[in-house]
């Protein structure tokens, strides 16, 4: 697995989707790449900070602006 596959497969993983052959490659690149392993605990740590906020945080005119922002993004 290289660090491109890693990257898309993160949300999968943290929401334990991936099928076990994709979690060990996972693991494997995971326990040898320091920079994937930063990346992981980055994702971590926003999902958990982000989990914090009041749900009735972001304005609607904010909230339309980007969902319309990111409608079509195929990342």
């Amino acid at each position: 697995m290289d660090c491109d596959e890693f990257v898309e497969l993160v949300t999968a993983y943290l929401e334990g989707a991936l099928d076990p052959a994709t979690e060990q490659r996972f693991a494997a690149h995971l326990a040898e790449c320091e920079g994937c392993d930063r990346y992981l605990e980055q994702i971590r740590r926003t999902i958990a900070e982000l989990g914090r906020l009041p749900a009735a945080g972001l304005p609607a005119p904010a909230r339309d602006r980007l969902l319309e922002a990111f409608r079509d993004w195929e990342g």
